[in-house]
């Protein structure tokens, strides 16, 4: 009997680059992945819901998950916490289901250490005046928020040889990246490495 090895799928970038966007494309598409849903402290966006887009927390309740070890990983990313929960993850891999979490470029290196057969994909826009131009759009209280912004981008950047896939975003082509991501997930979900034999 053949077994299918389940397959975390690990997507990150720079903050702008659309990793937000193209998730709600794949889910739009009904595309079959189970999506991890981030918690954060930050404030909700227009348009986001709470559950659907990032499960939203109190610093408090963050610190209190915190210590009861609820999280593969988190950190502080420009005054916020954001944390991927253990459960998400385990509970589907240990049922055979692929998943997809959504991280910065600092939770890529916890997750891969821990899932070292995780498929990372590292998502880039088109240029530096488009990632700014996403940013600005964003309307920060501060020009000095889009400034740190751009500039952690850039050291970021400096990382992505150690992801499997580089995929640009370009700037109204949204649909061309989610048809390239899901060639991704699909070439490796159909890859002979990603099967056993077992007995029955």
């Amino acid at each position: 009997m053949i077994k299918k090895i389940p397959i975390l799928f690990i997507l990150s970038g720079p903050s702008g680059v659309g990793k937000d966007a193209l998730l709600k494309s794949m889910q739009s598409a009904d595309f079959p992945i189970k999506y991890v849903v981030t918690t954060t402290t930050r404030n909700i966006r227009p348009g986001e819901i709470d559950g659907v887009d990032y499960i939203f927390i109190s610093e408090k309740k963050f610190q209190t998950l915190v210590t009861e070890k609820k999280f593969l990983e988190y950190a502080e990313v420009y005054g916020n916490y954001y944390g991927v929960t253990r459960e998400q993850i385990d509970k589907n891999l240990e049922i055979g289901l692929d998943v997809i979490v959504k991280v910065d470029v600092q939770g890529f290196f916890t997750l891969k250490n821990l899932f070292p057969d995780a498929i990372s994909i590292f998502l880039i826009p088109g240029n530096n005046k488009e990632l700014k131009e996403r940013l600005e759009n964003r309307k920060y209280k501060k020009n000095e928020d889009v400034i740190l912004r751009l500039k952690i981008a850039n050291e970021e950047m400096k990382h992505i040889s150690a992801f499997d896939y580089v995929l640009m975003n370009r700037s109204g082509k949204l649909d061309n990246t989610l048809s390239n991501i899901i060639k991704i997930i699909e070439t490796e979900k159909v890859s002979s490495s990603r099967f056993i034999a077992r007995k029955n």
